[in-house]
């Protein structure tokens, strides 16, 4: 079906739905596609676009920003990221300002390449920063049971990876958040699978449709949701069948379960979430930085800039509702982690909403 065909579609159901939809794009890929696509200035207003918590480095808390620039104060350390954290703001001020200072921060592409850090560097202790959805964990997983074998003693991971759907039930259990169908994320669905989506359904009665990232993919997955929206019913759809299945990658999921474990996870803006985190497992223990320095502790500070991205990653929120949105806050002076990343609601309305307001 076309874009046009879509549009029509769904402008058509909303009519009989005769109430104003929230559909939440619980993935920040979903978000900036959306919007870069001009999507959202299609859809009729009854059908509202809410960002979600789906981006790994905007949900990074102060603290773990803060613990990784302490460690990379600690001397004969290297610390490995990816780019997108290295401007988000701790209370410490940021990674790329410690970088600045001359402390030895590297930008890389894969967690693999932090491995080779590690190998090249047999002097020094290696740290990744460990930050990530299921989409990034298996690779993450990898090194860890690859230097294992390697027996390489100078490679560890900072973990702060999470898994969405405690975040999702979350969402459901606030009474601040109104949300009547999930665009679920087709990169994490990928190794998840669609089945995981069943509980939610189940016991919250939201329909979910796992989506790919195309404009036509986007439409037809909304299109979908009003689908079951107008039919009352609430189940998992796989829009994104030409790579996602119901069962997943379970070979990725064997890695992750052998390396990793749940655990209380922080979330900036959601607080405390309970088994939304992942840690290292004690078979591989000398491979948790934490566990490695264990002298470093940082104790967290709240810090009251009048940044808003809680309430964006909630959706309570849109960011033009951010006082500091578009003034004190832009690309070139992130005061939050929204406004920093690729994926971030922030940046991406900062970017697109001339032609979306």
């Amino acid at each position: 079906m076309t874009v046009d065909k879509l549009v029509e579609s769904i402008s058509n159901k909303s009519d009989r739905i005769g109430r104003t939809v929230n559909l939440m794009e619980v993935c920040g890929t979903h978000t900036m596609a959306a919007f870069r696509s001009g999507i959202r200035t299609r859809l009729p207003e009854q059908v509202r676009l809410l960002s979600g918590p789906g981006c790994p480095v905007c949900v990074t808390s102060d603290n773990y920003i803060d613990h990784a620039i302490e460690l990379a104060m600690t001397e004969n350390t290297i610390i490995t990221t990816f780019g997108d954290m290295m401007r988000v703001p701790g209370s410490r001020g940021s990674l790329s300002l410690a970088k600045a200072r001359g402390k030895d921060i590297r930008v890389i592409y894969s967690p693999q390449q932090a491995l080779v850090a590690a190998r090249k560097n047999p002097g020094r202790e290696v740290i990744f920063l460990g930050v990530g959805f299921e989409t990034t964990t298996p690779l993450v997983a990898w090194t860890i049971q690859n230097a294992y074998s390697r027996k390489m003693p100078n490679y560890s991971v900072l973990c702060a990876h999470k898994t969405i759907m405690p975040a999702m039930r979350a969402l459901c259990d606030s009474d601040d958040v109104r949300v009547d169908g999930f665009l679920c994320p087709g990169h994490v669905s990928v190794i998840t699978g669609a089945e995981i989506y069943k509980p939610l359904c189940r016991e919250y009665h939201a329909p979910c449709v796992i989506a790919g990232f195309e404009p036509e993919d986007i439409l037809l997955s909304i299109d979908m949701l009003l689908n079951q929206i107008i039919s009352g019913e609430a189940s998992v759809e796989i829009q994104y069948t030409r790579s996602v299945t119901a069962a997943g990658n379970k070979l990725a999921q064997k890695c992750v379960n052998d390396v990793f474990k749940p655990c209380d996870a922080s979330w900036r803006g959601m607080g405390v979430i309970p088994s939304s985190g992942l840690s290292v497992r004690s078979s591989y223990k000398e491979y948790d930085a934490e566990l490695k320095f264990p002298r470093i502790r940082v104790s967290e500070v709240k810090r009251d800039t009048g940044c808003r991205c809680g309430d964006v990653l909630r959706a309570v929120i849109t960011p033009s509702e951010c006082g500091l949105f578009k003034k004190e806050c832009t690309p070139d002076n992130p005061i939050g982690p929204c406004m920093v990343s690729s994926e971030g609601t922030c940046a991406a309305y900062y970017r697109y909403s001339r032609i979306d307001e």
